[in-house]
């Protein structure tokens, strides 16, 4: 029995959820987003919730329940909150802005790092060492904070690098005489 899977997305006022042939339709105030459910699942709506079940008891369906479940999830509340992921930036020099479409990055390379703003993604940079990505699409803010941080992720004896604003560092002792 899934833990997730049991539980019903609860939609939202301001959020249309519209469901055929196992294609998930989120429109809200943030926009709209789809899911294709694999055909081991069903979803149905019933008063405002959104329930997935699985067709029979094997494997693949049972995996899939708890899956669809939480993407459908991610469907309704990123189209009515959006989704935000924060990176800090530490090291002498450092730095990030936006120039328009791009995502210029000062990280001790010989040139800057230009990154494009995917369509749908809003990118604040606050202050110079910090990077704020919203939108409504989880996977894609993940994958592009993902990508920024990849380009200098934190080493472990300074500290210095891209970091998500809630990850903890475990730092190492330099070289001893």
């Amino acid at each position: 029995m899934s833990r997730v899977g049991k539980n019903p997305v609860v939609v939202p006022s301001g959020v249309d959820v519209q469901i055929a042939a196992n294609l998930v339709t989120a429109k809200g105030k943030l926009g709209e987003l789809r899911f294709q459910a694999t055909d081991d699942v069903s979803v149905e709506m019933k008063e405002g919730k959104v329930w997935v079940t699985p067709k029979d008891d094997g494997k693949r369906a049972r995996s899939m329940w708890g899956t669809a479940r939480a993407q459908i999830q991610n469907l309704v509340s990123g189209v009515s909150e959006g989704f935000t992921r924060r990176l800090e930036i530490t090291g002498v020099g450092y730095r990030a802005a936006v120039q328009g479409q791009n995502l210029s990055l000062q990280l001790g390379f010989s040139h800057d790092v230009n990154y494009p703003i995917p369509e749908g993604i809003k990118v604040v940079c606050e202050r110079p060492t910090s990077i704020s990505i919203s939108g409504a699409d989880k996977q894609v803010v993940g994958q592009m904070a993902a990508e920024i941080r990849g380009y200098r992720p934190p080493e472990p004896y300074k500290g210095k690098g891209i970091r998500y604003s809630d990850e903890q560092i475990l730092r190492k002792e330099g070289k001893k005489k």
